[in-house]
């Protein structure tokens, strides 16, 4: 307990220190020599590979429940030289540095909207995209720090190294300075994660454009933009990017948020162009080029009718999906299958094909690729592992957040997918369209935001797929996934007392459906 508390001090006397304005030095690698072993006791209980949220989480429930634990943590720069320390993507180039940035967008928005609330503010509001990136990577370097605190108090060894199998059993790491290391376990778990993709036919694109991996640590701002992709990532950074005032154009292939509803994706990706996201819909890119000047040239075509464009841009992001970082862990060596893209084939609770070495996060084929998801996976699988527990993770009804402009919150099924499991005729679909009051004094625009509940059409109506459109999508929705998860029906929803006035009381009041063709909008109280 003592250790624990010390290690919360730690990390709160950096935060403060950071947010005073104070210059973030990395650890040295002698304040963890404690935990360096031996090449004669490299025998553990648990390797894992990869020092991601799904990795960290399990490793570290191994070590409280007594096991020998290490944790190796390689970062392969990106195509444009960016790397990051250890806590995998989500903390360092994905939904943490995604959020603030998103937040900073709104943040300008909230200013624009604060002349209409009575404040008095100068006309000349700018935006420094220097100031963000320092704030931003600060914070990611101090959680960089409590990641290795909580390892170190916790007795699992860190080890900064690429891994690869030898066989079953035993993990040959490379470390950075080139010395390599044999480690043997009895279970081994990967939890690498991806990168992003680069388009393979597209001369160019891994020379001079940046992916995410690049954009939250971007030393200079980035002008005029093109976001390449329909992704969750390419909408929102295209969101953000646009919120600050840059210039900012979308390419995309064909639909957005494929996966997603996707009447919802519609709504979002037109309230975005109504916000300054300008849309290249049904083209692809075709080269890129650097110019004298260093502008990036593009030129992209329509496949379907032939037409072709091309434009200048100071950066090119390319946001069109990722791909597992398993290439170079050798699995074959340890008889571990993938399929053709590099995801490794698992079973339900995790194992992969070969019975000691099991597999987390976005590594793993058709899996939610979620951060919590995979902390979630991580925790039950160690506690199976070594505590006797049967209790497996649940892959159903997942609740996620697309943080657009105006953000999209769902949980369990789209109405496309309802249709296609239950049938059109079996399904009732309640919906409303309303106005945050936030919005009203500002005199924005029509009624933006939009609630659907997907629900079995007989018997009290159980809500199989719920949807939210609107400020907060987040903070909403995670209750509402709560009792989804709990059997939610629509008699229960429609009898449950909203709060008000809040955006949330609206999924409460649902009550016109789509098949009666009643207008949805919300009037009043």
């Amino acid at each position: 307990m003592m250790s624990s508390i010390l290690s919360l001090r730690r990390v709160r006397i950096i935060h403060r220190h950071l947010r005073s304005g104070g210059v973030f030095f990395q650890p040295s690698q002698k304040a963890f020599r404690p935990l360096t072993s031996s090449s004669t006791d490299n025998n553990y209980d648990l390797v894992v590979i990869g020092g991601g949220s799904g990795g960290l989480a399990c490793s570290k429930e191994a070590a409280s429940l007594g096991k020998k634990v290490a944790v190796l943590d390689f970062v392969a720069p990106s195509p444009q030289g960016s790397t990051w320390g250890i806590g995998g993507t989500c903390v360092n180039v994905g939904c943490i540095p995604k959020k603030l940035m998103h937040h900073a967008s709104l943040l300008g928005d909230g200013i624009k909207d604060a002349k209409k609330y009575g404040w008095q503010l100068s006309d000349q509001m700018t935006f420094d995209w220097g100031n963000l990136v320092t704030g931003v990577q600060n914070y990611i370097k101090s959680l960089n720090w409590g990641y290795r605190v909580q390892l170190h108090d916790k007795s699992v060894r860190y080890i900064p190294g690429m891994a690869s199998f030898v066989d079953r059993h035993t993990i040959k790491a490379v470390l950075k300075s080139g010395k390599e290391e044999l480690l043997t376990s009895e279970k081994v778990v990967i939890a690498v994660g991806g990168r992003p993709r680069f388009p393979s036919d597209v001369p160019g694109a891994k020379e001079y454009c940046i992916t995410s991996d690049d954009l939250f640590s971007l030393q200079k701002p980035p002008g005029k933009t093109l976001v390449i992709g329909a992704s969750y990532v390419a909408l929102e950074c295209a969101g953000f990017l646009a919120g600050f005032g840059y210039n900012t154009s979308l390419m995309m292939r064909s639909i957005p948020l494929r996966g997603f509803d996707q009447q919802m994706a519609s709504l979002v990706t037109e309230y975005m162009s109504r916000h300054g996201t300008r849309f290249i819909n049904q083209c692809v890119p075709v080269s890129v080029d650097k110019r004298p000047d260093g502008k990036l040239h593009v030129q992209w075509t329509n496949p379907s009718s032939g037409e072709r464009g091309e434009e200048e841009f100071d950066t090119v992001l390319m946001a069109i999906g990722r791909d597992p970082s398993t290439a170079a862990l050798e699995l074959d060596k340890a008889g571990v299958q993938v399929d053709k893209s590099g995801f490794i084939i698992g079973m339900e609770n995790e194992q992969t094909s070969a019975k000691n070495i099991y597999a987390l996060g976005d590594v793993l084929q058709d899996r939610p690729e979620l951060t919590p998801v995979a902390i979630m996976a991580g925790k039950l699988l160690a506690r199976r592992l070594f505590a006797g527990s049967t209790i497996q993770m649940d892959y159903d009804n997942i609740a996620t957040t697309v943080f657009t402009p105006l953000e999209y919150s769902t949980v369990g099924l789209s109405e496309e997918d309802a249709i296609r499991q239950y049938g059109e005729e079996n399904l009732e679909v309640y919906h409303a369209f309303y106005k945050p009051l936030e919005f009203r004094v500002t005199e924005r625009e029509e009624d933006v935001g939009y609630i659907k509940a997907v629900c079995l059409r007989e018997g009290e109506q159980s809500v199989i797929g719920l949807h939210y459109l609107g400020p907060n999508a987040g903070e909403v929705m995670q209750g509402f996934a709560v009792a989804i998860r709990c059997g939610l029906t629509m008699r229960m929803l429609s009898s449950t007392v909203g709060i008000h006035p809040t955006c949330a009381e609206e999924v409460v009041k649902l009550h016109i459906t789509k098949r009666s063709g009643e207008d949805p909008t919300v009037t009043g109280c």
